[in-house]
């Protein structure tokens, strides 16, 4: 939400398309110190995705959170969204507020952005955390990220939201909701659901970090939610197995949302991989 000059390497990295990509993008700035640059989920946001993490973090660290096209203020894409340029353009919302290097937090859609970009700037990601993430969309994802858009483009918003919420939720969140509850949840989703919905599940359907997994030198902790029916845990095992020294901590029976003993749990291991990573510039 505030912007800082780019510096000289950002400017001459990027394509003019990248360039004006960043310029555009609505990105959450909070807290002081070392930057963990944030990259969430498709349908979602910042807060959306992490916002009952957020205080927590910026205790101690400077988070950037840049807002894919379509989603927080940040204006619907023209074109099919390009990972290439999304890394760049996450990158460069860092760079653009003066840090050169930080560690990157990815989510969902966003653990491949955040694959992707640091493998194309090793030299500046100096960490990732990547939950509930994929190189490539499992059979599950691929076929509800179809099914997202088939709905989305009749017009049914409603059964997009239901898909979605149903989706994010493991078993056991599922068997504590009453009809009421959820009927209640699919209202909420359905009004929070960002312009690019649909152009974000296009880009699910789409991205493949497969061949990027060997080229990551940062060190890299991965988190497998068990109960996940979105993204399968297999996915996230397979981002770990493909990263050379990953680390792979797995959530028993937690679902694409965690619930508060597993978000506790998360955020204590996130806490000791960000101090392991040491001294880093601000």
């Amino acid at each position: 939400m505030t912007l800082t000059s780019v510096s000289e390497f950002s400017v001459v990295s990027m394509s003019a398309e990248q360039a004006v990509l960043e310029q555009n993008l609505d990105v959450y700035v909070q807290g002081s110190g070392p930057a963990l640059l944030l990259a969430h989920g498709a349908g979602g946001g910042i807060e959306g995705n992490f916002g009952l993490v957020l205080d927590d973090l910026a205790r101690d660290h400077t988070l950037i959170g840049p807002h894919y096209p379509g989603a927080g203020g940040t204006p619907v894409a023209t074109e099919p969204l390009d990972p290439d340029e999304l890394a760049e353009a996450l990158v460069a919302s860092a760079v653009a507020r003066g840090h050169e290097t930080f560690a990157i937090l990815g989510e969902s859609l966003g653990t491949a952005i955040a694959v992707r970009a640091a493998t194309r700037h090793p030299e500046r990601v100096t960490g990732l955390v990547l939950t509930a993430g994929f190189p490539v969309a499992d059979p599950v994802l691929a076929h509800a990220s179809q099914l997202i858009a088939l709905l989305g483009k009749a017009g049914e918003w409603e059964e997009v939201a239901r898909l979605a919420f149903l989706a994010c939720l493991s078993e056991s969140q599922l068997n504590g909701l009453s009809p009421t509850d959820v009927e209640e949840a699919v209202a909420q989703v359905e009004a929070s659901m960002p312009p690019g919905m649909l152009d974000h599940f296009d880009l699910v359907s789409r991205v493949d970090v497969r061949g990027d997994l060997t080229g990551v030198t940062a060190p890299a902790l991965v988190f497998a939610p068990t109960g996940d029916r979105l993204v399968l845990p297999e996915s996230s095992r397979r981002l770990a197995a493909g990263i050379q020294g990953a680390t792979l901590i797995e959530l028993p029976g937690a679902g694409h949302i965690l619930d508060a003993d597993n978000r506790a749990l998360w955020l204590g291991h996130v806490r000791r991989f960000l101090a392991s990573l040491g001294p880093i510039s601000a």
